[in-house]
């Protein structure tokens, strides 16, 4: 079975740090610790992963980012990326070729997920049995720790 993890952007990126960067590859974008986390997780017990902006998309490690931004899904903006481009790119990235999706994400981004996977892939959202942030961080990283997944 081929299982595709499905992981947060976050708030935090490179640019905080050295706002006089350019363009970087979506791995070396984002640096907050969930993302980190989640992407530990995702190397360690899915065969692919990918992140999900809500700029830019389902973005593969070598995508491009091309600089700050700051949006999410819960806000009103031009710069959020549409439900039909979403939609799109699984098709054209072919990630609804995938068994199982594992969605290392928040409960916001359920609704996202469903609305765009429209095909019968099974999904699972291990982390919406944590309460907080902290439980989150923690799971993430016995998991890791103790190469003991989380998702079933």
């Amino acid at each position: 079975m081929r299982e595709l993890s499905i992981i947060p952007c976050g708030r935090k990126k490179i640019w905080d740090k050295y706002p006089e960067l350019g363009a970087v590859p979506a791995k070396d974008a984002y640096i907050g610790t969930l993302h980190q986390r989640s992407r530990q997780y995702a190397e360690l017990f899915t065969d692919k992963w990918v992140i999900l902006s809500a700029k830019h998309g389902f973005l593969f490690a070598d995508d491009i980012v091309d600089g700050q931004y700051d949006v999410t899904f819960n806000q009103k903006s031009d710069e959020i990326i549409t439900f039909d481009t979403l939609i799109r790119q699984v098709k054209e990235k072919q990630l609804d070729q995938f068994d199982n999706l594992v969605v290392l994400t928040g409960k916001k981004y359920k609704p996202i997920i469903n609305g765009t996977f429209t095909s019968d892939i099974d999904r699972t959202f291990p982390l919406l049995q944590y309460r907080g942030i902290g439980y989150i961080l923690q799971a993430l990283k016995q998991a890791v720790e103790t190469k003991t997944p989380i998702h079933q």
